[in-house]
């Protein structure tokens, strides 16, 4: 053991720059999979990184209006660590661009609190009102509002709202910011909203009629029940009108969470398998590089077992040095990398599994490491001390007659020598390019998950999404339906309006419930997207989603019987629709086969197409105008907005994967030139100049990276599709969804690979053709 001790330390002095090369790739492998869980952590758990960063309160507790908060009580609860207010609360409407919104609005201080903190994501947070403006009330008249509520209202900071309070009396408020809170968010018809405002604004809207909300922060999240029993018991259940919990807003994020950690999970599951090739690439080139050292070894007298040891020793401590080194680098300096990667990695700190991810990846990369180093390893202490061995075989193929015609022609020699040293066989081949194919078939997928989100935004009608607005009459003081669509017609920037209805349908057997939509009429069907079957042509036709499909277990073509108000509705599904709504558990027909059952159903609302290029935020606003407060006008929710932390995620991952292939791409460069360092000898005698050496190696790395681009590309676009519609199909929205990169997109990736190629070949090329013309016995082994 001591002599294979000293012959590894001799060794590392005698190749300190392979040495170095090594530990480097080991440190630049784990800091990609570090930087790829930290991204995956950040985009995966949005409620959990709010939570974290803001201190979030566990409970909620809201009490109804006149009803006082004991807090020193609350604090003195076995259990509680930190608490959140007592603030006082008012219920108001909010009313922006024609979209109106139940808040409820919150007395704050210009410092915000430090439990149960508002993450500022847009403007700024309330601010003092100067001593000469205090006398006008117009310093005090700012609100920031939640940013689901917000979105839901189009309202951005520096936009007026208008407020209705307890008394029905309105109220003008500035936004000054949108804000990130850890609690449920707002649901039209549902959950209110919640906004912020300073003391004096809450007591010019609700002087009285105010409640109060104060949230706790536990020691424990487990206990959460029985300190919810003791906190209501302590403030008396009588003064208790809501209570609401951690566990109720992060099961709200969860399909969030759900979707983007299907689809990261995946990513990352690939990043690792490229990453592992990639370090063993790196430690399987050293070790065929000191081919001669290890026969030498053989000659004096080493032993397989010790030439193994040696090696796996050997490379096992580099691996370990490479590890450290790349832990340490993310945990120190991580959170100092600028953009969207650098804050993944600062709150990346504060999210559960953080600690296990820190431990795991480099534990599995040392693991995966060891495996490849052992066999190659294995395969060193099989190598036969016989100097001449390699030099007795021919190192490649002989020329091919195509290749020699080429030559014949005047084609460059480069060129064809270029090809010859990247293909020489198939064996030889199908490893290198699959190697570097793979982080490219990763990139490519990760465009086709940005093409797909990038769809829900540019193209919202491909995806089930026509109607941009959503317009409901205020009854009974609202227009009637004609003088609504009067109303709408006036409108220049609405291409058509579709009447409709929802209810709750009760399925087959009666064991669960469903959406039943009439929408459009017979003579104008509204337009959904169907990707399987036809559109609504007839009567009693209906189309379904993906998830009323799996939940019924029926098919395109079947007739479905389901009860509505105690009566029965029989539709024959004609078609499957990407259904964005109700996990994809809706079908939809006319509004006219529903009046066939039902002949006094009204529409209950109108959905709104628009004409191409116009700006639903505007046209909401001519719509508020024109029918003045008797209208609802909502945006159609879209999925894309849930989604939006992926999109800065997926192109951080992207670098991320191009820093694993470029490990990898300067392994296999390294290794070409050390295996065809003879035959680079050969060419050099026979009158080839240093250009076209150089030319050759370059040619050579370009035309690998050219073959393993096509192929990444072609497996990336195929696996990608498949990726994106089964997810699609499993959360219920359907397959189908599905979009691919546009073609120069992907042949921005191809380009991309091989000129990097080229530029990482060209350093080694240039260094290769100056070297002297002499077949020493280094070249020889």
């Amino acid at each position: 053991m001591r002599a294979t001790l000293r012959w590894a330390q001799a060794d590392f002095r005698a190749h300190r720059g392979e040495a170095l090369f090594v530990v480097l790739a080991s440190a630049g492998v784990i800091a990609s999979l570090l930087l790829a869980g930290a991204l995956f952590g950040y985009a995966a758990n949005p409620w959990q990184r709010v939570f974290n960063q803001s201190q979030g309160a566990h409970i909620w507790l809201h009490t109804r209006a006149g009803a006082a908060t004991d807090a020193d009580a609350l604090a003195a609860v076995d259990g509680v660590a930190a608490l959140s207010g007592p603030y006082r609360t008012a219920a108001t409407t909010i009313e922006s661009r024609g979209a109106r919104a139940g808040v409820t609005l919150r007395a704050a201080d210009v410092e915000p609190p430090q439990t149960g903190r508002p993450l500022v994501a847009a403007g700024s947070w309330l601010a003092r009102p100067d001593a000469a403006d205090t006398g006008t009330g117009s310093a005090t008249g700012s609100v920031v509002l939640e940013t689901s509520v917000a979105r839901a209202l189009w309202a951005e900071p520096g936009d007026t709202v208008r407020v209705t309070g307890p008394d029905g009396a309105p109220h003008l408020l500035r936004v000054s910011g949108t804000a990130d809170a850890a609690e449920p968010r707002y649901r039209p018809g549902g959950a209110a909203g919640i906004g912020w405002v300073l003391p004096a604004t809450l007591d010019g809207i609700a002087r009285t009629d105010t409640g109060q909300s104060v949230g706790l922060r536990l020691e424990d999240p487990d206990d959460t029940d029985f300190i919810v029993q003791r906190a209501v018991t302590v403030l008396g259940a009588d003064r208790v009108a809501e209570v609401t919990k951690w566990q109720q807003a992060r099961s709200e994020a969860g399909g969030d969470d759900r979707l983007l950690g299907t689809v990261f999970a995946v990513f990352g599951l690939g990043a690792l398998l490229a990453a592992a090739l990639a370090a063993s690439g790196a430690v399987g080139a050293r070790v065929r590089g000191q081919l001669r050292d290890i026969a030498v070894l053989k000659a004096i007298g080493f032993t397989p077992g010790q030439v193994t040891r040696g090696f796996l020793v050997q490379h096992l401590a580099f691996a370990l040095l490479g590890v450290a080194l790349g832990t340490t680098a993310i945990a120190l300096l991580g959170a100092r990398i600028p953009g969207r990667i650098g804050e993944a990695a600062a709150v990346w700190q504060d999210l559960p599994g953080h600690t296990a991810l820190m431990i795991g990846i480099p534990g599995g990369a040392v693991l995966l490491i060891a495996a490849s180093t052992g066999l190659s390893a294995w395969r060193a202490g099989r190598v036969p001390p016989v100097p001449v061995a390699r030099a007795a075989l021919p190192s490649a193929a002989p020329m091919t007659a195509l290749g020699k015609r080429a030559l014949g022609m005047r084609v460059p020699p480069a060129l064809v020598l270029g090809w010859r040293a990247a293909f020489p066989r198939r064996g030889r081949t199908l490893v290198p390019v699959a190697r570097l194919a793979l982080p490219l078939v990763l990139i490519t997928v990760a465009l086709v998950a940005w093409s797909t989100l990038d769809q829900f935004r540019s193209r919202p009608a491909q995806v089930g999404l026509a109607a941009a607005l959503t317009v409901r009459s205020e009854q009974p003081a609202g227009p009637s339906d004609a003088e609504l669509e009067e109303t709408l017609a006036r409108i220049p920037d609405i291409a058509a309006v579709h009447p409709g209805a929802e209810m709750a349908a009760l399925v087959p057997g009666q064991t669960g419930t469903i959406t039943l939509r009439g929408l459009g009429t017979a003579r104008q069907p509204y337009p959904s997207a169907v990707v399987e079957g036809r559109a609504v042509d007839g009567p009693d036709e209906a189309v379904a989603g993906q998830g009323l499909l799996d939940l019924l277990g029926v098919r395109v073509g079947d007739w479905v019987r389901m009860t509505v108000g105690g009566r029965p509705q029989i539709l024959h599904l004609v078609g499957r629709t990407i259904e964005p709504e109700s996990g994809g558990r809706v079908i939809t027909t006319t509004i006219d086969a529903l009046r066939e059952r039902d002949p006094q159903l009204r529409p209950a609302f109108h959905a709104l197409e628009l004409r191409e290029g116009a700006d639903p935020r505007a046209v909401s606003g001519a719509l508020a105008t024109a029918a003045g407060a008797t209208l609802e006008i909502r945006e159609t929710p879209n999925p894309a907005d849930r989604l939006e932390p992926a999109r800065g995620v997926i192109g951080a991952l992207i670098a991320v994967l191009a820093l694993i292939g470029l490990i990898e791409l300067l392994t296999l460069i390294g290794t070409g030139v050390r295996d065809r360092g003879r035959d680079l000898l050969a060419l050099k005698a026979i009158g080839l100049t240093p250009r076209q050496i150089g030319a050759m190696i370059v040619t050579a790395a370009g035309l690998t990276a050219l073959v393993a681009a096509l192929v990444g590309t072609t497996v990336g676009v195929l696996s990608g599709s498949w990726l994106v519609d089964t997810q699609g199909a499993s959360s219920g929205i359907g397959a189908g969804i599905v979009q691919l990169p546009p073609l120069p997109v992907l042949l921005t990736v191809i380009v991309g690979a091989v000129l990097g190629a080229v530029a990482a070949a060209a350093l080694p090329a240039t260094r290769t053709a100056r070297r002297r013309l002499a077949d020493s016995l280094s070249e020889t082994l």
